[in-house]
């Protein structure tokens, strides 16, 4: 019986955080989506000619990083793909 009630109030309350979340949404999206970019910035930033001291780290990411480039490129405004090495567009 006990096990009913609290499977009752983890749904509202769960209800409830969906609720206070829904105004947010957007908002928390473009937050995740500015750390990105800021994030592709500092890792690509060496092949753009700017220092990188956590270059050596941030190396084994560029697998990861080349499926997205080609996208943030283009939401930073770069027509063609500023980095020689890769060849996206």
């Amino acid at each position: 019986m006990n096990y009913l009630w609290v499977k009752k109030l983890k749904r509202i309350v769960e209800i409830y955080d969906q609720i206070l979340k829904q105004p947010h949404r957007a908002e928390i999206a473009r937050e995740l989506r500015d750390e990105e970019d800021l994030f592709m910035l500092l890792c690509a930033s060496e092949m753009l000619g700017i220092p990188n001291p956590a270059f050596y780290y941030t190396l084994e990411l560029y697998p990861l990083m080349i499926e997205k480039f080609h996208e943030w490129h283009i939401r930073m405004g770069m027509e063609k793909s500023p980095l020689e090495g890769i060849r996206c567009c």
